[in-house]
């Protein structure tokens, strides 16, 4: 019995450490996600809160109360606005290319989807600068336009790569057999492609959206000082020190993002991501 005891008595301590490195790395975790969260949630209900204090004075629905009376909700509709536009653009312009490059009917249909990769693959603030420059010179700047197109830049990115995944996802076979009953190239795309592409649209539509509700550094450059959107917002709260008004702001820009990135999870497939390698 002694022989049997003392490789359980090794085992213990070693299963110990190990639930406590678990619950270390789980509290670590926790910290990192709830941490910063938990901080705006604080300043957003924060109506007096001075050093050294640990927690709020005073708190309440002050600034929160301030969403339908201020230009916050102006901003956040402005977004909004902003980002169905720039989806529907996005996905008008990039539905027949990513098509024809999953069909390989384009030529240097590789080289094609490296150039809509291109600007995510520098700094976004050079590549933003330039634009600036061009959209000054066609009278773009501070435009409701302008700020669409800058944000296209980016959006046209997810649709074009997601898209051309999708499409090359549907066997060639199904349009081979629509075509050879008689249909044309065009109503084989509208009555059979298009259709089985749905869930990888909707895919698309919420990555583009997420990204302009999100996109910052553009709409600075491109549509300030006369198209603030809800980061813009959030900015020039937060260099006046406006901590509660940032708050807010960024509770708010948060809520549709998780929610869509919940949706995206469902239309998302998974044999769509697998051809993400072979594009």
């Amino acid at each position: 019995m002694a022989g049997s005891a003392t490789p359980n008595m090794r085992d213990r301590p070693r299963g110990l450490s190990t639930l406590v490195f678990r619950a270390a790395l789980v509290a670590v975790l926790l910290g990192a996600i709830v941490g910063p969260l938990a901080g705006l949630v604080l300043w957003s209900v924060a109506e007096r809160w001075h050093w050294p204090a640990m927690l709020p004075q005073q708190i309440g629905l002050k600034y929160w109360i301030r969403i339908t009376q201020g230009d916050l909700l102006t901003a956040l509709n402005r977004s909004v606005t902003i980002a169905t536009v720039t989806t529907v653009a996005a996905l008008v312009a990039a539905i027949p290319v990513s098509y024809g490059a999953a069909r390989a009917r384009l030529p240097l249909g590789p080289v094609l989807l490296m150039l809509f990769l291109l600007p995510q693959a520098f700094p976004q603030l050079p590549v933003f600068a330039s634009a600036t420059v061009l959209f000054y010179r066609w009278n773009l700047a501070g435009t409701f336009a302008g700020v669409v197109l800058i944000h296209m830049v980016g959006g046209l990115v997810y649709t074009v790569w997601t898209m051309t995944a999708v499409f090359r996802a549907i066997g060639e076979d199904v349009e081979e057999a629509a075509i050879n009953l008689g249909a044309s190239v065009t109503r084989t795309f509208f009555r059979i492609s298009l259709p089985l592409a749905f869930p990888g649209v909707v895919a698309s539509a919420i990555l583009v959206f997420i990204y302009s509700l999100d996109e910052f550094t553009g709409t600075l450059l491109v549509g300030a000082p006369y198209v603030t959107t809800l980061p813009v917002y959030m900015y020039t709260a937060s260099l006046g020190y406006e901590l509660q008004i940032a708050s807010v702001t960024a509770l708010v820009l948060m809520v549709p993002g998780v929610l869509l990135l919940v949706l995206l999870e469902r239309f998302l497939r998974a044999e769509y991501l697998a051809f993400f390698g072979r594009l």
